[in-house]
């Protein structure tokens, strides 16, 4: 390699390191190397044409950061912007896995499609939005709203809007002040019943109005906020029926620091005392209404004839 080609090499290699490796056309222009420079290195194997607009300056695979920069290019430089569960990998979520790379575009913009993207059409996705940095990406907790209405299932949506707060990415509050400012098509009580458990916890018995939904389900309307001794002092039970069934709804709040340990105390006071005990965490009602209810009903039904044969 003559020392002109690796200089150009080199200074290419330099430039697409902050974007992991790869470099769009227009920034190899900007450095001074042409359109037949480019095509020498491609056709030398030196480089890897990934699209129309972006140059690996390696023969590898592409890492995380690069396919997200080739996105946004190869959909459109000012148009696309990483968003959505895409987005929330970007700010650092773990144990989430995808294939593809999701971005935003108004709803008004003509694009072609790009292997290994997903292009979604929002009706608004102001810079506020955005995080800082050059790469154009969605901020986490409007990206985790984003995802919810983009997810293929309801248990996925409250999952990756729960996530993002459980891993630090955000607050609760700002998933919930996100859910005013994005506006998708789908789910959309969902969503905003989960961001306010999430932001807010659940006084459950309440918001979900479980008398309603035991009358759905043809049950007796129980008991409320039933008081009980328990190993430290007096505990109110959620709900409670004269056959000995009681039923705990938790909200997001017993999931922290010390909720579990006393969750659990007061849980085996009271089965201790001969009462029997189903926890229904607040987000699993919302997205598991029947198989939670059709426990509820299956322990109401044994307790009552156990207690009519005594």
């Amino acid at each position: 390699m003559d020392a002109r080609i690796l200089g150009i090499h080199d200074t290419a290699t330099t430039a697409a390191a902050p974007y992991g490796g790869v470099i769009s056309r227009a920034r190899l222009r900007a450095l001074g190397i042409d359109r037949d420079e480019v095509r020498l290195q491609l056709r030398q194997r030196r480089w890897v044409a990934h699209g129309r607009w972006t140059i690996a300056t390696h023969t590898g695979d592409l890492g995380d950061l690069a396919r997200r920069w080739r996105a946004v290019w190869e959909v459109g430089s000012g148009i696309a912007a990483v968003d959505g569960p895409t987005a929330l990998q970007h700010a650092g979520l773990e144990r989430w896995s995808d294939d593809v790379v999701h971005v935003s575009v108004l709803h008004t913009a003509s694009i072609t499609p790009v292997d290994g993207v997903v292009v979604h059409k929002v009706r608004s996705r102001p810079s506020s939005l955005l995080a800082p940095g050059e790469l154009p990406v969605v901020r986490p907790a409007p990206a985790a709203v984003r995802a919810a209405h983009w997810a293929v299932s309801d248990r996925q949506a409250a999952l990756v809007l729960i996530m993002p707060v459980q891993q630090g990415l955000c607050s609760g509050a700002q998933v919930l002040e996100a859910t005013r400012l994005v506006r998708g098509r789908t789910r959309r009580a969902l969503i905003a019943g989960v961001a306010c458990d999430v932001a807010l916890g659940v006084q459950a018995l309440g918001e979900l109005d479980f008398a309603g939904l035991c009358r759905r389900y043809r049950l007796p309307e129980p008991a409320r906020q039933v008081v009980r001794n328990g190993p430290r002092g007096r505990v109110y039970l959620d709900v409670r029926w004269d056959c000995g069934l009681v039923v705990e709804i938790d909200g997001a709040g017993h999931r922290w620091g010390l909720a579990v340990t006393d969750d659990n105390l007061r849980q085996n006071s009271v089965a201790l005392h001969g009462d029997t005990v189903l926890r229904i965490d607040a987000l699993g009602l919302r997205i598991a209404e029947e198989q939670f209810m059709g426990q509820v009903v299956a322990a109401h039904t044994r307790l009552s004839s156990l207690r009519l044969a005594g």
